[in-house]
């Protein structure tokens, strides 16, 4: 490993906590800024439309951790990474401070209604495709989609009602994106954060890095690193993809694993948070605007869950969410590093499922701190 270095992290999301998390523990000084107000979300709904600054993407994804599934819009190879990812998580969930978030590893479900069978199967078609791949099966632990007869989808989730065909996804899971952020922020031991900083420019030359913020100043490091996600549109061919959410208060819902309806027009999502608590998401629309979640998709989403879920009829609107999602022109994650600049950008719509897998690559390939272990490593 690398000897200790003073590390400048342009941007305070996902990928820039997992690695201020990572390096700061290896004993680095690590010095974090992001345009944000501070470190907690603030959520559009609850947000002033005047002089609201955009908090992380990762706040407002639902945390399923599904490979399989992604294979509807992912190549088999990265798709594929998110087994790796799974078990990093479970290392890292153990590893941060209490109360620790809530990680899930019990499978997901995908679901479709009598009348749209023919849109489900062209879907499935595409994942056992890619399941067949060399890629894909190096990588798989488990054989793909197993489907479900009505009796067994009623012991595993009771609570679901009306759909006519079902599927299982064995070994997928979801993580609390919330809670892990402010985990991953407070376990950062040592780490110094800089909050309403924004980063315009994350340059690097033989003899170290710098950070060029929007105030003027020109700050030196070691090394640097760029993870601002839609914000290094300066640098990278990076576009924002508008997604929305809606957070309920169910209590009693019973929804034990992540939920997908095969939709002709949506994969709409249902994952649970808590015992009360459900996200609602599926919305991916090829724009930039930030503006509060439109009628049609709040509505659309929330009857589509009430189809399957007959519980959500007294579910209570705690608040709609809009992002964007970053992503380069192929829609696959970049990583690419020198001897004194390392930049991670492009995961689309594939945050939580591929950011360990890829700040593990990195830092294997930086050398600038040691490789976890899983549990399955250490058994």
């Amino acid at each position: 490993m690398a000897s200790s270095l003073c590390i400048g992290i342009a941007g305070a999301g996902l990928l820039g906590r997992l690695l201020a998390w990572r390096l700061a523990r290896a004993g680095h000084a690590v010095q974090v800024f992001d345009a944000a107000a501070g470190p907690e979300p603030v959520f559009r709904s609850q947000a002033p439309d005047a002089g609201h600054v955009p908090t992380a993407a990762g706040f407002t994804a639902a945390g399923m951790l599904s490979p399989i599934a992604e294979l509807d819009n992912a190549e088999p190879s990265i798709a594929a990474l998110g087994w790796r990812s799974i078990a990093l998580w479970r290392s890292i969930v153990a590893a941060l401070p209490e109360p620790r978030p809530l990680f899930s590893v019990q499978g997901s479900l995908l679901l479709a209604h009598r009348a749209d069978l023919g849109a489900a199967q062209r879907v499935l078609a595409r994942m056992q495709a890619a399941v067949a791949t060399p890629e894909w099966r190096a990588a798989s632990p488990t054989e793909g989609v197993q489907p479900l007869d009505a009796a067994t989808l009623r012991a595993l989730e009771p609570s679901i009602q009306g759909p006519a065909h079902a599927w299982l996804l064995p070994g997928e899971g979801f993580i609390d994106t919330v809670a892990t952020m402010a985990a991953l922020y407070s376990g950062a031991v040592g780490a110094d954060w800089y909050w309403g900083r924004r980063v315009l420019a994350v340059e690097a030359g033989e003899g170290g890095g710098t950070l060029r913020l929007a105030d003027g100043r020109v700050l030196a490091f070691d090394v640097v690193i760029d993870v601002r996600g839609v914000g290094a549109q300066a640098a990278l061919q990076v576009r924002g993809v508008r997604g929305e959410v809606i957070t309920l208060d169910c209590p009693g819902h019973g929804l034990a694993r992540p939920v997908r309806l095969l939709h002709p027009r949506h994969r709409v999502y249902v994952v649970p948070r808590s015992a009360r608590q459900l996200i609602v998401g599926a919305s991916e629309i090829e724009s930039e605007d930030r503006s509060p979640v439109s009628l049609r998709s709040a509505v659309e989403l929330m009857a589509a869950a009430h189809s399957v879920l007959p519980a959500l009829a007294e579910a209570r609107i705690e608040r709609l969410d809009v992002n964007l999602r970053p992503a380069l022109p192929d829609n696959n994650p970049l990583l690419e590093h020198g001897a004194r600049l390392l930049r991670i950008n492009g995961l689309f719509r594939h945050g939580w499922l591929l950011a360990p897998a890829l700040v593990e690559q990195a830092l294997r390939s930086t050398g600038w701190a040691p490789a976890m272990n899983t549990e399955q490593e250490l058994a």
